[in-house]
């Protein structure tokens, strides 16, 4: 980058947080907008909003006093006149400003208080009967940061083009001409010259959707070397051993004969499904989707016994420690009959109880191990790990999941990996984000689940709400009141649900009310879980803790204040704890007034439907990928030019040419990979 003039460390420095390191960075840096300063307007064909070049003469200036002091300058053509306003101006400027001078003046027109305005437009002035030439192309508006201004991108860029016109070599053309002609699709230079330079005459309402064929020619190529990195990494994990699990069934078959319940078609094609995978000499990586409460945990269960008929260790890594008991409380039901051992890790675990615990893990003692994050500190050491089961991944960063593994690593091979979530994440998205694992889908619900009715009303209507709930508790039926807060603070979080359950208290006192939040003590949460579900609280005031894994079937009224701060799959997961008997249950969304235009869509959809796949589509849709596949934390599928939700309708495409690409072509796809991530391929060891 420094050969470039103007380019000190400095400047470089503030470039590398843009994500420009090098040359073609640069080129691949592509404006937000344009500006069209290729034709100067007649003043007096002005309207509000526009943004355009105007030039003429000025009639008048002064400096108004008010609120802000401002200088005003009255520029006028033959066909009408404009006020140019500016808050911050210094005396030299007013002078050089005179009656007469005449501008050049590019800005937006607003409407001010008497007459059309432009707030600080960019100017110069015109020598006496010297005539400026126009822009000869739109002008780019690039994205910046601190100390990078746009007249530096503009700049440095020009020095960039100039470059490539003399050197065409330094971008080569990486797809294949056969593969470029069957897309229709401009050469990839004629694509970054039109993108950084395109004719006055460019559709500006498609450049700015991403729409126009020189940006999806990028858009393709950007999803593509995403897409080969994926399936190199699949490939690599293809080569690394696995230790093959053939379990004889001698658990699985009684743990079977004991259930309450059937399994669903759904489970049991899932369960196959994973059971071929494990007696495969290679790491299983697949990810179970499903909805709120299709029953993912009891085929993690049959997952846990066939590694452990097969002599080797388990461990379940959850995202919460209420998660995490929840799943150590299903298991010990299940599994504690047939004699297995089982072990619990989270960060409260402390001193001697922690030793212990370690210690039976190290010795094989402990054939399943239940926690947190806290499994993969560097003091818990497996005797023989073959199986990690990570629940709500995308709830973990990268290097957690890849240290987690790593304990796996023994003589060379690697343990199984089985990956759960809850959030349904859209097809396409899933197959793009996730192309190294293998993908399966509970999509059936067990019978017995009836839907939940979901309700929206403003927290005027509180009164009403708390008659329902002691009408709902008169009936023999449970509630959860959920609190949510802005704050990520676990202590505001607590505060907002003890004043809640204080007032629900005084207002209901014939009602056993309880209260769990992330700061009560294990033990203490544990037992308010266990009298909830034994039916001896009638209302459990709670915050987003019982997002998952919570199972009262009695549990038929949710109430959730303030649901305008939650995305749609979070207030899905919630509404998941009810409906989980054979009566009626509902969902009572009460938000504070006046909710946004994007919140009131948000509680719409979720009122109207109960598809988690459709809520996820949406909330895709609305709040972007990264939120949705909690990479904004983990560095994955970070996207320079390319739009998950936009793009996704070229998908299909993307994925026959990375076929293509990696059996005919290996060569340009490496250097396709190379030129789109560079270092950034790492995460995918995971």
């Amino acid at each position: 980058m420094t050969s470039l003039k103007r380019v000190g460390p400095k400047v470089a420095e503030r470039l590398a947080k843009l994500g420009i390191f090098t040359l073609q960075d640069l080129l691949f840096h592509l404006p937000l907008r344009y500006q069209d300063r290729t034709r100067v307007h007649p003043i007096g064909s002005l309207r509000p909003g526009a943004q355009l070049a105007v030039e003429g003469e000025v009639e008048r200036v002064e400096v108004k006093f008010g609120r802000r002091r401002s200088l005003l300058v009255s520029l006028a053509d033959s066909s009408g006149r404009i006020l140019l306003r500016f808050f911050h101006f210094s005396n030299a400027q007013k002078q050089a400003l005179g009656r007469g001078v005449r501008l050049r003046c590019f800005g937006e027109v607003r409407n001010g208080p008497n007459s059309l305005e432009m707030v600080h437009p960019e100017y110069q002035a015109v020598s006496s009967g010297a005539t400026l030439e126009v822009e000869a192309h739109l002008t780019p508006v690039y994205p910046t940061t601190e100390g990078v201004h746009q007249l530096t991108l503009r700049n440095l860029t020009e020095q960039v083009l100039a470059l490539l016109e003399t050197e065409p070599k330094d971008l080569t053309e990486l797809l294949p001409e056969p593969l470029r002609q069957g897309l229709a699709m401009p050469d990839l230079r004629q694509a970054i010259l039109y993108l950084h330079r395109p004719p006055p005459d460019a559709p500006q309402p498609l450049l700015l959707e991403g729409a126009h064929p020189a940006q999806q020619r990028l858009t393709f190529e950007e999803l593509l070397a995403h897409q080969i990195s994926l399936r190199e990494l699949r490939q690599q994990q293809r080569q690394t051993r696995a230790p093959a699990l053939l379990g004889d069934g001698r658990l699985r078959r009684p743990l079977l004969a004991q259930l309450p319940f059937e399994l669903t078609a759904a489970q049991q094609r899932v369960v196959g499904e994973i059971e071929r995978d494990l007696a495969e000499p290679v790491p299983m990586q697949r990810l179970v989707q499903g909805d709120v409460g299709c029953g993912k945990t009891i085929v993690a269960a049959l997952t846990a016994l066939q590694a452990v008929e097969a002599g080797l260790q388990v461990a379940l890594m959850a995202p919460t420690e209420l998660l995490a008991e929840q799943h150590l409380r299903s298991f010990r039901q299940w599994l504690e009959p047939l004699d297995l051992n089982i072990a619990w890790i989270t960060g409260r675990l402390k001193g001697k109880a922690r030793e212990a615990q370690l210690e039976r893990i190290a010795q094989g003692e402990a054939q399943l191990v239940v926690g947190t994050h806290a499994l993969f500190q560097d003091d818990v050491l497996f005797a023989g790990l073959g199986l990690v089961i990570i629940d709500e991944q995308h709830r973990f960063g990268v290097h957690q999941r890849l240290a987690l593994r790593e304990k796996g690593a023994n003589g060379g091979h690697r343990p199984h990996q089985l990956i759960m979530t809850a959030t349904p994440i859209p097809r396409t998205l899933a197959m793009t984000a996730y192309a190294d694992l293998d993908i399966s889908l509970i999509d059936e619900l067990p019978p017995g689940r009836t839907p939940v009715q979901t309700v929206v009303i403003p927290d005027n209507r509180r009164d009403e709400v708390v008659e329902r709930v002691r009408a709902g508790c008169a009936a023999g039926r449970q509630v959860y009141w959920v609190c949510t807060l802005v704050e990520e603070s676990e202590l505001l979080q607590a505060q907002a649900a003890e004043a809640s359950a204080e007032s629900l208290t005084e207002t209901l006192p014939e009602l056993e009310v309880g209260l769990v939040h992330g700061r009560i003590k294990s033990d203490e949460k544990e037992q308010i879980m266990a009298r909830f579900k034994a039916g001896e609280i009638d209302l459990l005031v709670a915050t987003t803790v019982i997002e998952v894994g919570v199972d009262v079937p009695n549990a038929s009224l949710m109430i959730i204040e303030n649901p305008e701060r939650l995305g749609l799959a979070q207030l899905h997961q919630l509404r998941g704890r009810v409906g989980r008997g054979s009566v009626d249950s509902h969902c009572v969304l009460m938000y504070q007034a006046p909710l946004s235009a994007n919140a009131r869509q948000r509680l719409a959809i979720l009122r109207e439907s109960s598809d988690g796949f459709l809520i996820a589509q949406k909330d895709l849709e609305m709040r972007g990928p990264g939120e949705v596949l909690g990479t904004r934390q983990t560095g994955e599928v970070q996207l320079r030019i390319a739009d998950l939700v936009r793009d996704q309708g070229m998908l299909d495409q993307v994925r026959e040419a990375a076929d293509q690409m990696v059996q005919h072509h290996p060569e340009q796809a490496a250097a396709l990979v190379q030129r789109w991530l560079g270092q950034r391929v790492e995460y995918g060891r995971v």
